[in-house]
């Protein structure tokens, strides 16, 4: 069996707590005015508890929240934040994963909440759209597949996206935390 697969739900949708849990058959589907009032609910839990952590560490920090997509997403901007990014973002994912912890522990549900702290994420997304974009116009320049180096969940999404707007199709390849994104030609029809 070949560990090259491709893109799965649970890699579209960030790491650890994200994993695809089967929805439950009995649970009734969710009006969009359910939906955005649940992920609102899951900013403001979130932001309460980043609140709760900011004055612990004595840090100055302004929260914003927004629904974006199928997610919620929450922002901590000002002061002096880089320390809480870490060096490759590493911090910023664990303050996630707790973040996430906390909108179970209050809800009962997983949540796909999104974190991002002085725009860290916003510019990694724009640095790796650049990326697969790019690995997407070599391969369809040499038709020769385009290997990168490995990244986090969060990380290979974004590459995938940026390759299929391309119109080029990718794979992940390799176990984590080695997973990295393969940018494949497009197949030729079979003749």
């Amino acid at each position: 069996m070949s560990d090259t697969t491709a893109v799965t739900e649970a890699e579209a949708s960030e790491p650890a707590l994200d994993d695809a849990a089967p929805e439950k058959a009995d649970k009734p589907a969710e009006t969009q005015a359910e939906r955005i009032a649940r992920l609102e609910r899951e900013g403001d839990i979130a932001a309460d508890y980043l609140e709760g952590l900011l004055d612990i560490a004595d840090l100055d920090g302004d929260i914003d929240m927004d629904v974006e997509g199928d997610r919620a997403s929450v922002s901590i901007v000002g002061g002096k934040l880089s320390h809480l990014v870490g060096g490759e973002g590493e911090v910023l994912d664990a303050l996630q994963e707790l973040t996430r912890l906390a909108v179970l522990r209050e809800t009962g549900e997983r949540s796909r909440l999104m974190l991002d702290i002085d725009g860290h994420r916003a510019t990694r997304r724009s640095e790796l759209t650049r990326i697969g974009s790019e690995a997407a116009r070599q391969v369809a320049e040499t038709g020769t597949p385009v290997k990168l180096t490995a990244m986090s969940p969060f990380e290979r999404k974004v590459v995938h996206d940026a390759v299929a707007a391309a119109g080029l199709r990718s794979e992940s390849e390799g176990e984590e935390p080695n997973r990295c994104v393969v940018v494949l030609p497009l197949m030729s029809p079979s003749v």
